[in-house]
């Protein structure tokens, strides 16, 4: 609990000592001063709300030891923040210093830029995503050139697949809650380059067990747009304006994994293996370009901390905070949390547990389409590879038709929100994943 110090004041460090008197010592010379008995007090002179503070400095102390998010992606509160007690007039300075937008007409607030650029920002996190996921699948095409050139089995040829997977999985429990701290921008730039530099090396490998390594750490780098881009969404759309760029964001990572076949199929049956990985390069160059050009950061907390550094330089008064600044989190804790956090919601949350299963389902189902499908229609049918990978075709169009329903479903949770006394529960989005 390095940070727990942190939190507390020269007094409750002493407390924690033992070297401030407790409440029943304060209480006794209360009544002998009330009997005439008065005895020097200088030390409650000192401190005159000694209890009370004790009393805070507790409630922090179990605050320390029970983790809480204290962000909603727009809105920040310290940790002890609800704890503070102050006079008006302290208040009062420290609101008037704090920076916070200018409402509606303030440029720098992602939720004020033009529909059309934010709608541009979506179309490129989107593309990234599926840029990533068609990685995944479409390393499969490529077996059958693996297996002769490297002299392996199809099992070990598809532990590349396996590795990607791991990668996207364990990637965003430490980008996330960096995003958190040093802005969404920085993660892409730095995340996706990584991705990029980490497809060189498929690209030239000699063995298997270089492939199967740098698959790892490529779909580990590659996750930021798994995890992070939702939330670059959020930021710049207000909920009631959000199910759009959300529906076509979130069905990104499902169309790469359809896509991936179908252009591995007829690099692979045309070109040697290498040129799969030559072009997911050539796209991830494209995509980090436009990302470096026309994404710009939409993190809330970290906008108006560089606002707040303007402001002090200006102005040269230290007194201009945002409100990520006045935070006392430390960011290997909080990466320590994001760590632990979901394995916590795996085994502690009923529901949580359900849903994870139904999404493990449906991708089990889905990347067990790439070793079947090869299978069924390249030896019970005759495809060629060019031609097996067209057969994925059809998941492809299940996926936009099932996107294409998000609207008519939007518009029943509305009404079952109504009907609920505009209040929201859980099951009522549960109706599309039902049927």
């Amino acid at each position: 609990m390095a940070n727990q110090s942190a939190y507390c004041s020269p007094a409750d460090s002493e407390l924690e000592k033992g070297d401030v008197p407790k409440r029943e010592e304060v209480e006794e010379e209360r009544e002998d001063e009330e009997g005439g008995m008065a005895r020097p007090r200088d030390t409650e002179a000192q401190r005159p709300d000694l209890y009370l503070r004790a009393h805070s400095s507790a409630l922090s102390a179990r605050s320390a030891h029970s983790h809480r998010s204290y962000t909603d992606g727009y809105v920040h509160f310290g940790p002890n923040e609800d704890e503070k007690k102050g006079t008006g007039e302290e208040v009062g300075v420290e609101e008037a210093y704090l920076v916070k937008f200018d409402g509606d007409t303030d440029p720098d607030s992602p939720r004020n830029r033009t529909t059309a650029r934010k709608w541009f920002i979506v179309i490129i996190l989107a593309g990234s995503a599926m840029c990533v996921t068609c990685a995944s699948a479409l390393y499969t095409s490529t077996y059958l050139q693996l297996e002769r050139d490297f002299h392996i089995s199809r099992e070990v040829a598809t532990l590349g697949l396996t590795t990607f997977v791991c990668g996207l999985g364990l990637g965003p429990m430490f980008l996330s809650p960096l995003s958190e701290f040093y802005g969404r921008r920085i993660i892409y730039l730095v995340a996706f380059g990584m991705y990029l530099i980490w497809l060189i090396p498929c690209a030239v490998a000699q063995n298997a067990a270089t492939m199967l390594v740098v698959r790892f750490f490529d779909g580990l780098a590659g996750s930021a747009f798994l995890s992070v881009a939702g939330g670059t969404v959020g930021d710049m759309f207000p909920r009631e304006k959000l199910s759009g760029p959300m529906m076509i964001y979130t069905a990104s990572p499902f169309v790469g994994p359809q896509l991936g076949p179908v252009i591995g199929g007829f690099i692979n049956q045309f070109a040697d293996w290498r040129w799969s990985f030559w072009v997911l390069i050539i796209w991830a160059a494209v995509q980090w370009t436009l990302i470096f050009f026309f994404v710009p950061e939409t993190y809330a907390p970290v906008l108006l901390r560089r606002r707040a550094i303007r402001l002090r330089k200006e102005t040269g008064d230290d007194r201009w905070k945002a409100p990520i600044e006045k935070m006392n989190k430390s960011v290997a804790k909080t990466v320590l949390w994001s760590c632990i956090r979901p394995f916590q919601l795996l085994i502690l949350d009923p529901m949580v547990l359900n849903l994870c299963l139904l999404c493990a389902i449906l991708l089990g189902i889905l990347y067990l389409f790439f070793g079947a499908f090869p299978l069924v229609f390249e030896n019970n049918h005759g495809f060629n590879e060019w031609q097996t990978g067209l057969s994925f075709l059809g998941i492809f169009v299940g996926t936009v038709i099932g996107v294409s329903c998000d609207p008519p479903w939007k518009r029943n949770y509305v009404r079952l929100v109504r009907n609920n006394g505009g209040i929201s529960e859980p099951e009522f989005r549960l109706p599309p994943t039902i049927l």
